[in-house]
């Protein structure tokens, strides 16, 4: 899979992590866009970034 489904990759743009405010990249396996610089996780839900620090996971977390 390639892409969530609704999940438009050209979002990427204009999302930033809240966290850090850099850059994000799309982890289509796992439905997730990662910020490297925050070390956090945001899911991709029903095609819906979820941009919160809250809801995001550690790179060091396997869930």
């Amino acid at each position: 899979m390639t892409e969530g489904p609704g999940f438009d990759r050209h979002m990427l743009e204009a999302l930033i992590c809240p966290e850090s405010h850099g850059t994000l990249e799309y982890d289509p396996d796992r439905q997730e866009l990662v910020s490297k610089t925050a070390n956090l996780a945001y899911p991709i839900r029903d095609g819906i970034p979820v941009m919160l620090v809250s809801e995001a996971r550690t790179l060091d977390d396997p869930a």
